[in-house]
């Protein structure tokens, strides 16, 4: 099964589970060797094979052994700076302001004594 994002979140974890057990499987790892490899629990290996949810640390250790991390730039790969950053002489970028910035909290436009 292709991972879309029409799948919802079960269908995913679902289809990451196998993926992930047949990747172990063909390394010739026991579900305690891939723990024991990972600095994981075999109960975790267990979980993420199961199709339930794990640490987010977990699952890198588990990728990392099974040399899987390597992949996961091109899933989120660094941003590039922008053409405005680059005209700004490198800054980047750190925060995002509302749509419209002389707007209130309350999406209306601030106007001069009106909470009198």
């Amino acid at each position: 099964m292709k991972i879309k994002n029409e799948l919802g979140d079960e269908a995913v974890l679902a289809e990451l589970a196998a993926r992930m057990a047949h990747r172990r499987i063909e390394a010739g790892l026991t579900q305690a060797d891939l723990a024991r490899e990972s600095g994981v629990s075999k109960r975790t290996v267990e979980r993420l094979e199961a199709g339930a949810s794990v640490q987010l640390t977990s699952f890198i250790r588990l990728l990392r052994t099974l040399s899987l991390l390597d992949p996961l730039e091109a899933l989120l790969p660094a941003a590039a700076p922008g053409p405005m950053e680059l005209l700004q002489r490198g800054k980047i970028r750190r925060r995002v302001r509302p749509e419209s910035a002389d707007r209130g909290s309350a999406g209306k436009p601030w106007r001069w004594m009106e909470d009198r």
